[in-house]
């Protein structure tokens, strides 16, 4: 039995394969150097008194977890002194953070830690990034140069802590799964090639908000509950994990869709997920495996974003569910 292929020895023949630059190799070797280090924490997390909450908030105006800010400061310490990261955003920063002393050619949206209400309970969580080509000739760093479509990513991914820690890795030729060893801590590729099944019985929603979808979404999941009785003439089954990565990464070996769609909840909000660090790069995965990503409306990657922290409804997942999910928006 061949040994896998490592993720230092896949960049490598991707750098060649696919053209890959030197710089973005290492912009990825040390978001994984920064997944290890967390998934480390987490494991240790209770041992080591880091769960619970802090008293800060977030941009969003979210309660931040102790593990929140560990987690930013793992990819902070990890990109910083490479040198050809000109700057990072974070879900946990108010703006973006120009890194001292760097003129680097990429930038890095994160989501350190998604999923972070699930760490207490031990449940799956995970870390969402986006690469995108730092603009040229530029005085100093500013909200606006982070504010490009999902389209321009040069490299998303995502990790996954769960059981095995997971590193999903795309650089708009196909998608990659790597699992970490556990005793070397190395990323080997266990998930070749990736592909989400075209026919999938199985949708993932927070049912509780159900009394705030708009109709699209009611008719939808109405379908999916009446099952061989209703009109789709089969049998669904609903899961939720409530952490993004988590509902994703299943979806990603077994299809389905995933939706947080825009309710009437708070009708000052365009949706709950932000576009910039988790709406684009799982977007920008799913689509490479086979899938759709859209807002009801529109691709969620044709998007043009006008705020770092920018919220967006989001349904993903299998093509056809996310299709047909589009054409009951589209109907009114």
């Amino acid at each position: 039995m061949s040994q896998p292929v490592s993720l230092t020895a896949y960049l490598t023949e991707a750098a060649v394969s696919h053209r890959i630059d030197e710089a973005l190799v290492t912009v990825v070797q040390q978001i994984g150097a920064a997944c290890r280090e967390i998934s480390g924490a987490l494991n240790h997390a209770a041992l080591a008194g880091i769960l619970g909450a802090t008293e800060s908030a977030n941009a969003s105006g979210e309660t931040q977890k102790k593990l929140d800010l560990v987690a930013n400061d793992a990819f902070i310490h990890a990109l910083g002194p490479t040198g050809v990261v000109a700057g990072i955003a974070s879900e946990e920063l108010d703006g973006p953070y120009p890194v001292p002393g760097a003129s680097g050619d990429y930038l890095v949206l994160l989501d350190p830690l998604d999923g972070s209400s699930n760490i207490d309970v031990n449940i799956s969580v995970g870390s969402i990034f986006s690469i995108l080509r730092a603009p040229r000739g530029a005085a100093g760093l500013s909200d606006a140069d982070f504010l490009q479509a999902g389209t321009a990513q040069v490299c998303a991914g995502f990790a996954v802590y769960g059981p095995a820690t997971v590193l999903v890795l795309c650089f708009g030729h196909g998608v990659q799964g790597f699992t970490m060893h556990p005793i070397s801590g190395e990323f080997l590729l266990t998930q070749p090639d990736i592909r989400i099944p075209e026919h999938t019985s199985e949708f993932a929603i927070n049912t509780s908000n159900q009394r705030w979808w708009q109709p699209p979404v009611q008719r939808y999941i109405a379908e999916c509950v009446a099952g061989k009785s209703g009109p789709r003439g089969r049998d669904f089954n609903m899961r939720w994990v409530g952490s993004m990565v988590a509902d994703v990464y299943r979806l990603l070996t077994r299809g389905g869709i995933f939706m947080y769609p825009r309710d009437t909840k708070d009708a000052t909000k365009p949706g709950k997920l932000r576009l910039m660090y988790e709406a684009n790069p799982i977007g920008y995965v799913v689509e490479q495996a086979g899938g759709a990503a859209s807002t009801g409306y529109g691709r969620i990657l044709e998007l043009a974003p006008e705020q770092v922290h920018q919220r967006v409804a989001v349904i993903m997942g299998s093509r056809e569910e996310v299709e047909r999910v589009a054409s009951y928006h589209a109907a009114g």
